[in-house]
């Protein structure tokens, strides 16, 4: 009957995010991502040009999910948690969240600074909504999705990410992301990279829904154990090209 509750009162209320598609302040963004993959406030305005929609059926998603009542009821910051590094500090070797301590720190990285960036011209982000928690939620998680999928912070990794990032969410943005990177790696036949990038997909669909999952304790499992119950098999084309050539998978224009 909570549950019940829950979820009738999310939809009286009006909700901080547009389920509108704007089309083209996403393709403007789009250009201006593929011109510098590091100008990543482009990726938040791709998402919230057309991402809400999918935000608000992940959330009712999460409800129906094993722990997912209890998840949302809590609705803790994880940003808040990922930036203790006591905490952090505490999980064990080999553990999915050793492997993401070593990550962000090794790139410099923060859950603060990315969420700093998603705020950038947009109040609604921190607003003390289910939905609006729920895309915090989604945000706070990505860094973690890179080490679950294996795929690196170069162009193709992202790319890579992207396209497994919309076999889970279903999220329109995702999916634009995605193609427009297929659109640039396929002026370079060297490599497989469009390849890559599908199996990206491919192996998002295949793998349990991650947004599902209790991420507190999924940060103490070990790395290889949790991607085998989550069914997240190895991106072998992304492997499969060297290094130094992953880069150039979204050259510049």
């Amino acid at each position: 009957m909570a549950m019940a509750a829950d979820t009738a009162d999310v939809r009286r209320e009006r909700p901080p995010i547009s389920t509108r598609l704007d089309w083209g302040h996403a393709l403007r963004s789009l250009r201006r991502l593929l011109r510098d993959k590091e100008d990543t406030r482009q990726v938040f305005e791709i998402m919230r040009a057309l991402n809400g929609a999918s935000t608000a059926k992940g959330y009712h998603r999460l409800l129906a999910a094993p722990q997912g009542g209890r998840i949302a009821y809590e609705r803790e910051e994880f940003a808040q948690r990922l930036m203790d590094d006591a905490w952090l500090d505490s999980l064990p070797a080999g553990s999915v969240g050793a492997a993401y301590r070593d990550f962000i720190r090794s790139e410099n990285l923060s859950a603060e600074g990315l969420a700093m960036i998603s705020r950038e011209g947009a109040e609604v982000v921190e607003e003390a909504h289910p939905y609006a928690w729920f895309g915090r939620r989604t945000r706070d998680v990505h860094d973690i999705w890179h080490i679950l999928s294996g795929y690196g912070r170069d162009g193709l990794g992202e790319a890579c990410l992207v396209a497994f990032s919309y076999a889970q969410t279903k999220g329109l943005g995702w999916a634009l992301i995605a193609l427009g990177a297929v659109s640039r790696a396929r002026k370079d036949r060297k490599h497989p990279y469009v390849k890559a990038i599908w199996q990206g997909y491919r192996r998002g669909k295949a793998a349990r829904w991650l947004l599902g999952e209790d991420y507190v304790r999924l940060m103490a499992e070990p790395l290889e154990a949790a991607r085998r119950r989550l069914n997240i098999t190895p991106p072998t084309v992304y492997d499969s090209i060297p290094p130094e050539a992953r880069d150039r998978a979204v050259p510049q224009r």
